[in-house]
């Protein structure tokens, strides 16, 4: 579900070493732009992707959260 103000949307930040850039996505667009700008930079490979520490952020907080973080005992 969309949120109801487009403004109201978190924007992911998205870097790309080889072209050295860096910006900021709304969430609801970042999967067609991270592969729209590989498709036409990176001739379909994979370069630009969200940042990488964004990424280990979100997976640590989602395995929190999912109990998989947990000292088994």
């Amino acid at each position: 579900m969309a949120p109801a103000d487009p403004d109201d949307d978190p924007r992911v930040p998205v870097v790309c070493p080889e072209c050295e850039t860096t910006s900021r996505v709304p969430l609801t667009d970042l999967a067609e732009t991270v592969e729209r700008h590989n498709d036409q930079l990176h001739d379909g490979e994979d370069v630009a992707e969200v940042d990488p520490d964004v990424a280990d952020h979100i997976a640590d907080l989602i395995a929190t959260e999912l109990g998989l973080l947990d000292d088994a005992e």
